[in-house]
């Protein structure tokens, strides 16, 4: 039997991460998945972020 090549990844907000002077304490995270064959790079995408109350970039976390 094959394994999967879709893995399951959790994105973090990079804003949240280095800003200490934020709103709310806490970060923004999402989880999805991605295709390990096709994306070896670590993801970058653009996504609501809740704590700062706009889209910022959310890197992909180990």
């Amino acid at each position: 039997m094959a394994k999967g090549v879709r893995v399951i990844i959790t994105l973090e907000c990079t804003e949240c991460r280095t800003n200490t002077d934020k709103r709310s304490t806490g970060v923004s995270r999402y989880t999805t998945t991605k295709n390990r064959r096709n994306t070896t790079a670590r993801l970058e995408i653009k996504k609501f972020c809740t704590h700062c109350n706009t889209h910022t970039v959310h890197k992909e976390i180990k």
